[in-house]
C-alpha cells in the first residue's frame, strides 16, 4: 500500500471514533433531556439524511476539490454540529449538520482510496478501510459509554440548557480535531487524479439520476449495490436493537449495552480479515451465502437472554457482516470508477445505501413506537435481508456448476 494510505486510515478512525462516540453520548443526552425512547434511532436518521437529499451534490464536490482538505473541513463542520448540541439546539438539528459533513466526507474518502489504489489491492485497501471503521465503533461506543459515565459524574451545567454533558462534548471535539489535522497533513497518494469541475450540470438531480441507473445496470455493479444497500439498511437497525435486546432481555445499562454492539464489530473486523485474504475481485460474489448465514442469526440473537450464549452470537454476526460487506464494497467501488468516476459512484452508493437506512430505521422507530415485540421486529428484518440474497445465491450456484 501506498505510504499515505495509512494516514487515510488514521484520519478515518479518528473522524469514525468521535462519531461513534457522539451516537452515545446523544443517546445519553436525550434521555437527560426527557426524551422518549424512540427518538433515539431518529438520531441515526439525521445523520443519514443529508446522504440521500445531498446526493446529487457530495460526488461532484468530492471530485471537484482537494479530497484530503475536503475531509478536513467536514470535520471542523462536525464540531460545529456538537457545538450546535451544547448551546440548546434541537438535537436532530444538529446532528444533521454533523450528517451534512458526514455525506460530503464519505465519497471523498472513498475516492481517495480507490484513485491511489490498484484494483488488483482494492479488496486488500477495502479490508484496511473497514477494519479501521469498525476498530473506530469498537473503540467510539467505548469512548461513547464511558464519557456517559463521566456525563453522570459531572455537574450540572446551565448554557441555554441544563445538562451534565459538557465535559464529555468536549472530548469529542477534541477528536475533531485531530482527524481535521490528519486530513490537513494527508498528501497525494500514488497516481493524482484530475479535477472535474464543478459545473451546474454536474449538481442537477437529472444528472444525477442518469448515474444512479447507469450503475444499476451494471451487471456487477448493480449486484453489489444490491447487497450493500440491504446489509447497511438492517444493520443500522440492529445497533439499535443491541441496545434495546441488552436492556431489556439481558438486564443491562446503556453503558453496558454500547460494550455489546462492540463485540459485534470485532466480528466484523474478524470478517473483513478473512475476506480480504479469502476473495479476489473477480471472486467477490461468492461472498453472497454469507448474508443468507446473517438473515438466521439476526432473529436468533433477539431470543437469547444468557449472555454467555449472546457473545459468542453476536461475534458470529460480526463475522458474517464483514465476510459479505468487504468483498461487495471492493466490486462496487471498482465498477463504480469505472461506468463513472470515483467520486460520483460512492455518491449513488450513499444515497441507496442511506436510503435504505432511513426508511428501516423510521420503520424501526414506528414499529416500537406502537408497541411491536423486538423478537417480531428482528424477525421482519431477517425475512427481507433473506428474500433479498437468496435469489443472487441461487443464480451464482446455478453459474458454479
Amino acid at each position: 500500500m501506498p505510504k499515505g494510505f495509512y494516514f487515510l486510515i488514521g484520519a478515518q478512525f479518528a473522524s469514525g471514533l468521535a462519531d461513534n462516540a457522539l451516537l452515545i453520548l446523544g443517546i445519553y443526552f436525550l434521555k437527560e433531556q426527557g426524551y422518549p425512547g424512540w427518538w433515539a434511532p431518529l438520531l441515526k436518521f439525521s445523520l443519514t439524511l443529508a446522504y440521500v437529499l445531498l446526493a446529487s451534490v457530495v460526488g461532484p464536490l468530492a471530485d471537484a476539490f482537494s479530497k484530503s482538505r475536503l475531509m478536513a473541513g467536514m470535520n471542523a463542520l462536525k464540531i460545529v454540529g456538537v457545538l450546535m448540541l451544547c448551546v440548546g439546539a434541537q438535537p436532530l438539528c444538529a446532528f444533521a449538520v454533523i450528517g451534512l459533513a458526514a455525506s460530503v466526507y464519505a465519497p471523498a474518502k472513498y475516492g481517495l482510496a480507490t484513485e491511489s489504489v490498484p484494483a488488483r489491492w482494492l479488496v486488500r485497501a477495502n479490508a484496511w478501510i473497514e477494519v479501521s471503521m469498525v476498530l473506530s465503533v469498537i473503540f467510539g461506543i467505548a469512548l461513547g459509554g464511558t464519557l456517559t459515565g463521566l456525563s453522570e459524574a459531572s455537574a450540572s451545567v446551565d448554557l441555554l440548557i441544563r445538562t451534565q454533558t459538557l465535559p464529555a462534548m468536549a472530548v469529542v471535539v477534541g477528536v475533531y480535531l485531530v482527524a481535521a489535522v490528519l486530513n490537513v497533513g494527508l498528501m497525494p497518494m500514488g497516481q493524482r487524479s484530475n479535477l472535474a469541475p464543478f459545473t451546474w450540470h454536474a449538481l442537477r438531480v437529472s444528472t444525477f439520476w442518469k448515474s444512479n441507473q447507469k450503475l444499476w445496470r451494471d451487471p456487477l455493479g448493480g449486484v453489489s449495490l444490491y447487497v450493500t444497500t440491504l446489509y447497511w439498511g438492517v444493520g443500522a437497525v440492529m445497533q439499535f436493537s443491541v441496545l434495546v435486546w441488552a436492556q431489556s432481555s439481558l438486564g443491562m445499562s446503556l453503558k453496558l449495552g454500547a460494550y455489546l454492539q462492540a463485540l459485534v464489530a470485532l466480528g466484523v473486523i474478524a470478517g473483513a480479515y478473512m475476506a480480504g485474504r479469502s476473495f479476489k475481485l473477480h471472486s467477490a460474489r461468492q461472498a453472497l451465502p454469507w448474508g443468507l448465514l446473517l438473515a438466521v442469526l439476526l432473529p436468533v440473537m433477539v431470543m437469547v437472554t444468557d449472555l454467555w450464549i449472546a457473545v459468542p452470537l453476536l461475534l458470529c454476526v460480526g463475522v458474517a457482516g464483514g465476510m459479505l460487506l468487504v468483498p461487495m464494497n471492493a466490486l462496487l467501488q471498482h465498477r463504480g470508477m469505472l461506468v463513472l468516476s470515483a467520486g460520483r459512484s460512492i455518491a449513488v452508493q450513499g444515497f441507496n445505501e442511506n436510503l435504505c437506512v432511513l426508511l428501516m430505521l423510521a420503520s424501526y422507530s414506528a414499529l416500537l413506537a406502537f408497541g411491536m415485540p423486538l423478537s417480531v421486529i428482528m424477525l421482519l428484518m431477517a425475512v427481507v435481508l433473506f428474500a433479498g440474497i437468496a435469489p443472487l445465491c441461487l443464480l451464482l450456484w446455478r453459474k458454479l456448476r
